[in-house]
This record gives structure tokens, C-alpha cells and sequence, in this order.
């Protein structure tokens, strides 16, 4: 059966950008926060969930989409598609003939009013129509968008204006993957790096201020879904690029190849973010998708180079698509795609621990593509506190362990408007910051407080 799914609003890494280094703590400027990790780090939050829910501040109007918002200072970005003709088909196999516009939009965090609107005519051919996959990146007074026809711009956050744009399609003779253009934008230094797809250029760094090609690098059956990602290892910087075909390393600052190893998951779904660990004291990377396609990979520690430890089986470790996992020592915690369900795996065996469709489908049946997307907010005594945005439009807090996945509270914030294999759904990554989790469905925007002085428990 062919189960395909996705919008890859997806994943995350061990980001060293300069350009984030210096973002406070509770600002959420990218996709999976300041370092793009899934680590929110602000103090003073909530530590059991309040028996009627944590307030709700505001609530606005917002169109189709699954990207999540960007936060900084005040200002909260993100964007939608308003569609004006077409209907809206979520066949995994065919795509949705619309027209309409996709928007870029800032509101204000504290009100929820809206400051400004950047919009455009974007028709759609993409399967999940609903609206783009990826978060703004906001840096340098910057926003960089990208949305599912590979319209990439840059916006002055201020007001909005277009500073520079690119076209991937027309530029670059990229074709848009079934599922849209999903790799949320990098910038690092002064380039703003992006999958884009193309012969020679499924990889190009722009100058971030100019929008000047910088580089541009492999070439792909499919450019695949996952975002850019930043680690270091052997001594240096390396961007990683997944394609449909190979886990790549590069040199950033040039787009020079460093190592290549193959992973070729299913459909072209290279989605989750490889993630960094450590296991017997060497580092070791591990990435999966759907097909029962994943593998953990020791990297060399004198130069750049990486070496199959272990590769997935059909009863082991877990098979990611629209949520990336993390590993928090020697435990691989993530939403399999077969399953449905949050699963633990031990590191260096890649066997399964437990597994729960609670905090995904909370569903006894098996639910294909089960979704939560994870947040750390380790603080001192309580290192496995986890919160939890589910399809179902749940916000969680959980502890999750080797042992078990213990849930501690939930509300629901959202209505799920979007639909997967006949249930219905709202996948979109959540922002934390300001004290507060910002959430979207295909209707609205939610700001819900989780300041420690509303914790009356």
C-alpha cells in the first residue's frame, strides 16, 4: 500500500550558527527554535498543567498551512495560502490543482493584531494542498520565507517590503516535489542556504543580504524534504543535506563535499533532520524514513567521514517522516510513520524500548503517520520534561524515558482541520517563547500562555 505522506514541516539538528548564537533564550526565530533543536530553554514556565488548561491570550484568523511560526521580541511570523479556485484533494498520489495566494504575515505577540502582509499569486500543483511547509527564518531584521512552489523571498521584517526573492522552479529548473518545497531556509554567516532542487543545485547558498548565488552543489533523483542542518564534527562545521538518494555532507562556507553516504527512503521522503548523539564516546548520526530506511552512522573523528554502526530492521529502531526525533543519551525518541506511534530505541542496539500511540493518534488502532511534534524543555531536576503538540491538537507535557512515556497534563488548543487517511489531523510545528506556546491549524493562531504564575497546582 502505498502510504506517503508529509509536508515535511519536519525535524531538526544541532545548529552553530553565529547568526543564532547570540538570540535570546526566549526568542523562537526559526524553525525548531534558536538553535534549531527542539530545546526551549526559557525559565519561569508552568511545571504541571493547570487543571482547566493554561489560559488561551488570543486567538486570530489565519489561512491554510502547515508551517509554524517564527517569534522575536514582540513579533511573530508565519505563513498561509488563501485559496480563491480549485478543491482541495488529499490523495498521497495526485496532486490538487489550485489557485490562490500564498501570504507572509507579522503580528504582534502580546494581542495577537496583525502588523503586516506580504502577499502573492501562487497557483498549486502539490498533493496536501493546504498551504506552505515552512517556518520563516528571522534574522538580522530579515525574514526569509520559502514557500510549496519554491518561491523564496526575502522580507524586511519591519515592514514587510520585498527586499530580494528566488524563483526555484523558473531560476534554477527545479521541479516541485509532489509534497511542495519543504526545507525550512538556513542562514549561517552570511549566506541563507536552501534545498532547492535542479541539476548541480539541489544545494545553493545565497548571500543573505543581496540574494547573490553564493554556491550551489549535488544532484538528486528528487531534492527530497529535509531541511538544512548544521553540526559539528571532526573538528569542523559540516551542512548536511539528505537528498532522495544520499545523507551529504558539505563544507558550508563553499558547498564542497566532504562525505556521502547512500539513504534512499521510500518515495523521495527523505524528511527528518539526522540527529546527533554520542555512544561509547565517539559521535554518531542517525537518520530514517519510510520504507523501513534508517541507519546509525559513527562519524571519523580526525576528518570529516561517517560508517555504518547499525542499519534499521523491520522490527527495530523508528522510521521517521513529519516529526524529527531526538536522542537524549543513549535513547532515540521519535513518531514512527508505520506505526504511528512515539517510540523509544536504545542507541546503540537500535532496539525498540516502548512504543504509545497516546500522545500521537491517541488511537488503540494502528494510525499511519501519527504525529506529535517534540519540544525539550529540560530544566535542573526534571531532565526528561518533554512538551508535546499531537495531530489530534493537544498540547502535552510529558516525561519521556527509557522506561516509559509518562504524560502529565494535556489541553486541547486547536481543532484538527486538515485530514490524513480519513482522520483528521493538524500538523504544524509549535513556537515557544515569551512564556507562551504559538500553534496554528488551517483557521487560526493561538498564543497560549504557560507563565509559571498561571500554575495554580
Amino acid at each position: 500500500m502505498r502510504i506517503i505522506l508529509v509536508l515535511v514541516v519536519l525535524c531538526s539538528s544541532f545548529l552553530v550558527s553565529p547568526s543564532t548564537r547570540c538570540v535570546k533564550a526566549d526568542d523562537w526565530p526559526q524553525w525548531q527554535g534558536p538553535n534549531r533543536d527542539g530545546i526551549w530553554h526559557e525559565e519561569g514556565i508552568i511545571k504541571s498543567m493547570p487543571e482547566n488548561g493554561p489560559p488561551v491570550l488570543w486567538r486570530v484568523p489565519l489561512g491554510g498551512g502547515y508551517s509554524g511560526p517564527a517569534v522575536v521580541g514582540e513579533r511573530l511570523y508565519v505563513t498561509d495560502y488563501i485559496k480563491s479556485e480549485g478543491d482541495l484533494d488529499n490523495n498521497p498520489n495526485n496532486r490538487s490543482l489550485l489557485s490562490g495566494k500564498e501570504r507572509v504575515l507579522c503580528f504582534d505577540t502580546t494581542t495577537g493584531k496583525e502588523i503586516w502582509t506580504y502577499e502573492y499569486d501562487c497557483p498549486y500543483s502539490i498533493s496536501y494542498a493546504a498551504g506552505p511547509r515552512c517556518t520563516p527564518t528571522v534574522s538580522d531584521g530579515r525574514v526569509y520565507a520559502l514557500g510549496s512552489e519554491g518561491n523564496f523571498l526575502c522580507l524586511d521584517a519591519s515592514d514587510g517590503h520585498l527586499l530580494w526573492q528566488k524563483d526555484f522552479k523558473e531560476e534554477y529548473s527545479a521541479k516541485t516535489p509532489i509534497w511542495g518545497f519543504c526545507g525550512h531556509p538556513l542562514v549561517f554567516d552570511d549566506l541563507a542556504i536552501c534545498v532547492v532542487g535542479g541539476e548541480g543545485s539541489v544545494a545553493v547558498a545565497f548571500d543573505r543580504v543581496s540574494g547573490t548565488e553564493r554556491w550551489r552543489a549535488l544532484t538528486a533523483s528528487e531534492q527530497g524534504y529535509c531541511p538544512p542542518t548544521l553540526i559539528q564534527s571532526a573538528g569542523v562545521e559540516q551542512l548536511l543535506i539528505w537528498d532522495a538518494d544520499n545523507l551529504n555532507s558539505l563544507e558550508p562556507a563553499t558547498g564542497r563535499s566532504l562525505w556521502s553516504e547512500p539513504l534512499k527512503p521510500m518515495y523521495g521522503m527523505s524528511i527528518m533532520v539526522p540527529q546527533l548523539g554520542e555512544l561509547n564516546g565517539d559521535q554518531v548520526l542517525f537518520a530514517s524514513g519510510i520504507g523501513k530506511i534508517g541507519a546509525l552512522y559513527s562519524l571519523a573523528k580526525g576528518s570529516p567521514g561517517a560508517e555504518v554502526v547499525w542499519r534499521g530492521g523491520p522490527k527495530n529502531a523508528v522510521y521517521c517522516a513529519n516529526s524529527t526525533p531526538f536522542i537524549e543519551k543513549n535513547t532515540i525518541y521519535g513518531c514512527d510513520c508505520n506505526t504511528g506511534m512515539l517510540t523509544a530505541v536504545d542507541l546503540e542496539s537500535g532496539d525498540r524500548l516502548w512504543e504509545t500511540s497516546v500522545p500521537t493518534s491517541d488511537t488503540d488502532r494502528p494510525a499511519k503517520h501519527g504525529t506529535a511534534f517534540l519540544i525539550r524543555q529540560p530544566v535542573p531536576n526534571d531532565p526528561s520534561r518533554v512538551w508535546l503538540f499531537s495531530e489530534t491538537g493537544d498540547l502535552i507535557l510529558a516525561s519521556l524515558t527509557r522506561d516509559a512515556y509518562e504524560e502529565r497534563g494535556r489541553m486541547h488548543v486547536l481543532e484538527p482541520t486538515n485530514e490524513c487517511f480519513g482522520r483528521s489531523v493538524v500538523w504544524t510545528h509549535p513556537a515557544f517563547a515569551n512564556k507562551c506556546c504559538f500553534v496554528r491549524n488551517d483557521k487560526e493562531l493561538v498564543c497560549v500562555s504557560l507563565s509559571a504564575r498561571h500554575d495554580h497546582n
